[in-house]
């Protein structure tokens, strides 16, 4: 039964794609169609229906939605250009200061926004009329924008690491949270790495004369503000002060006095990001809810324990299973965006890891880092086609550089999946994990 209804799930979803339906709508009409096989019709609608319904009513859930508004009202509020100014103080000094500068940027407010493609198109926006003055190479400036931008992903708050939450069935929000930062930062240096290399070839110098203490302390006082967020956010909830959903009401009321402040944010532009909030929100909390009749099919015809046991058939090394997984995971990640697959393959895969003693944490960054990857690679690679489109280039004028930063991303995720302090020392150190 199990192989059955797999074959069923992934023919029917694979055809539903191609076709372009939606990815909720695919998602849930596998499913149902994996039921219909059990069952009867009647009894399969009214199944899916209780199960996207359970799906959808969990009150952790909450802290999704109110994420997305506060991430919308920080793009919207003016602090793009202070985190620029802040981050080019501190790394202005290395070779191609402003392709640094990006990767830092874009960290720091991928974190804050929660988007990829939101840092990408406001921080690569920043630096471009900088980067032409100076004479870099748009398809370069392109490349670094699009490669970084997901790197904030993974630094928290983090709206795909609470998805994982849901699916992996509760694991602890702080945990990840306090997980994401190491890999984070990693894939940032990862991106600073390639990016120094590329300016010393090319010859992009750094910013003249010494080091400005004054020049940083000013962008210090400006940038405080938005990055407090992050530290009033993600410590109350790794402290134990309020919760994942408490946290993201008041990071709603922090982005909204911050935006109100700099004078960014008028009523008719807060009515616009209210409703494009609320179209997000629903379309992923949708998709959370079809997603669980997915989950229940799984469960129920046990195609995760076949799948577990058939690829230990094939090898009991830890090493070749992850491997195997990171590939997967990399092809999907090319053509889905991170949540549906997450949604899709942690409960395939979660309870293989769990076999050989892998913390569910660990796993949570190893996927999502897989999957943020998806963010920059073609056909689908949203990010990137946004970096693009900012640097006004092609993508066959990037491409050539993209590999070098694939590489060097790469470099980042074998050390995610394969040293289990990258992800779990900071957690484990606050006593988050025992």
């Amino acid at each position: 039964m199990a192989m059955e209804s797999l074959a069923i799930i992934i023919l029917v979803l694979a055809v539903l794609l191609i076709a372009g339906v939606p990815i909720s709508y695919a998602i849930g009409i596998s499913a149902l169609a994996a039921i219909v096989q059990m069952v009867s019709l009647d009894v399969s609608v009214l199944t899916a229906a209780q199960r996207t319904f359970v799906g959808m009513s969990k009150f952790s859930l909450t802290a999704i939605p109110f994420f997305v508004l506060a991430g919308n009202l920080m793009n919207q509020g003016g602090i793009a250009k202070r985190l620029v100014d802040f981050v080019l103080a501190i790394l202005g000094k290395l070779p191609g200061a402003l392709l640094v500068t990006n990767v830092g940027a874009n960290a720091l407010f991928g974190a804050i926004s929660g988007s990829a493609s939101a840092a990408a198109a406001a921080v690569g926006s920043m630096v471009q009329e900088g980067e032409d003055k100076q004479g870099y190479e748009r398809a370069v400036c392109a490349a670094t924008n699009g490669s970084s931008a997901p790197s904030g992903l993974l630094i928290p708050p983090s709206n795909a690491l609470i998805t994982y939450s849901l699916v992996s069935g509760g694991t602890s929000v702080a945990a990840l949270f306090l997980a994401g930062y190491i890999p984070g930062i990693l894939w940032a240096i990862c991106c600073v790495v390639v990016a120094v290399i590329i300016a010393r070839k090319k010859g992009y110098a750094g910013t003249p004369g010494k080091f400005d203490w004054k020049q940083l302390g000013i962008a210090t006082l400006k940038a405080i503000p938005a990055l407090s967020l992050i530290v009033v956010v993600i410590g109350g909830i790794i402290a134990g002060v309020f919760t994942a959903t408490e946290g993201s009401a008041i990071a709603v009321v922090y982005a909204l006095v911050l935006g109100i402040c700099y004078r960014n944010i008028t009523w008719k532009s807060f009515w616009k990001i209210l409703v494009d909030s609320a179209k997000m929100s629903g379309m992923i909390v949708f998709l959370i809810g079809v997603s669980n009749i997915l989950g229940w099919v799984m469960a129920f015809t046990q195609i995760p324990q076949a799948i577990s046991a058939a690829l230990l058939g094939m090898t009991n090394s830890p090493v070749i299973i992850l491997l195997i997984m990171n590939v997967i995971l990399l092809i999907a990640g090319t053509f889905m965006d991170v949540t549906p697959a997450i949604l899709i393959f942690t409960p395939l895969f979660l309870p293989i890891v769990r076999t050989f003693g892998m913390h569910p944490v660990q796993f949570g960054l190893i996927l999502v880092y897989n999957l943020c990857i998806g963010n920059i690679t073609p056909p689908v690679g949203n990010t990137l086609f946004v970096a693009i489109k900012v640097g006004k280039t092609s993508l066959a004028k990037v491409m050539p550089y993209m590999l070098m930063y694939y590489a060097s991303i790469l470099v980042g995720l074998v050390l995610v999946t394969y040293i289990p302090a990258v992800s779990m020392a900071l957690p484990t150190m606050a006593g988050l994990i025992k």
